[in-house]
């Protein structure tokens, strides 16, 4: 069984054989999806993390324990990176028009008018507070992690196998193995195969989908210079769980390096794709 819905700006999968004996299952699991685009979404002023945004720097805030896991994984992603990941550039993507802008507070160009993830203090586990305003777009790195909260709670009602997939951003688990595909950054329109897995995941950093002129920006921005970037080839990073395949694919596009050392801090592996590959 194959069940599709829209969710956290593009499409999720899921696939398991046998579907209809886990029909509650399935639903279960896209609950937890909807649950983290209610709780982290960028584009909603109401969401955790708009909340966030707009006060932590004045008061402390009390947040939900999986946004707290995010946003610790998001540190420590940043922290062995050595700045390369970093969620706190949204201001620069809302400057830039790429992001709605929610909250009364001066969206400039000086680099040092916010505070990154690093920035961001937890006070308890589930409690935070910034010394300086903060701007922090999770979009890559909460995909990820909405897919993991979907393998587990198809595993944990006994599911076999079965792959979740949210917008290339997938996990797939259990005895079968599923092939796995990425699109080449030459011709998005086809796939590339890149072989079988059994159990982790991979998900893939490209601008070939990016609609716009000569003149607007990507979305991608190298946190360390503040600048955006641009390239032409995809990188994609395979690990066990699917929060650090989506953060890293950051890392490893924006670095132009496959074999960073971040990497193999978290047991993961990168590949490139060239623009230039015919198949």
């Amino acid at each position: 069984m194959i069940r599709c819905k829209p969710l956290l700006g593009s499409y999720v999968e899921i696939s398991i054989p046998n579907g209809r004996y886990f029909v509650n299952a399935i639903e279960n699991a896209f609950l937890a999806i909807e649950e983290v685009q209610v709780l982290m979404g960028f584009h909603n002023p109401e969401s955790e993390l708009s909340c966030i945004n707009a006060r932590c720097h004045l008061e402390a805030i009390r947040i939900h324990p999986w946004t707290a896991m995010v946003l610790s994984i998001a540190q420590e992603i940043h922290h062995h990176s050595e700045g390369l990941f970093n969620c706190g550039i949204g201001y620069r993507l809302v400057a830039s028009g790429l992001l709605p802008r929610h909250f009364d507070i001066h969206i400039g160009t000086k680099i040092n008018s916010f505070g990154g993830i690093e920035d961001l203090q937890f006070l308890e586990p589930t409690l935070v507070r910034s010394a300086m305003p903060l701007c922090l777009d999770l979009g890559g790195i909460a995909k990820g992690f909405a897919v993991d909260l979907a393998v587990n709670v198809l595993q944990s009602a006994a599911v076999p196998s079965g792959l979740v997939n949210a917008g290339g951003d997938l996990r797939v688990f259990g005895s079968e193995a599923q092939d796995i595909h990425v699109r080449n950054p030459t011709n998005p329109h086809e796939v590339i195969n890149l072989g079988s897995m059994r159990e982790g995941a991979i998900a893939t950093s490209s601008l070939y989908f990016t609609r716009r002129d000569k003149t607007s920006n990507s979305y991608m921005v190298n946190p360390i210079n503040q600048e955006h970037i641009e390239f032409s080839d995809s990188y994609s990073v395979m690990a066990d769980q699917c929060v650090y395949a989506d953060a890293l694919t950051k890392v490893v596009s924006i670095s132009g390096n496959t074999n960073h050392p971040c990497l193999e801090q978290f047991s993961a592996q990168a590949i490139k794709i060239s623009s230039t590959l015919r198949v």
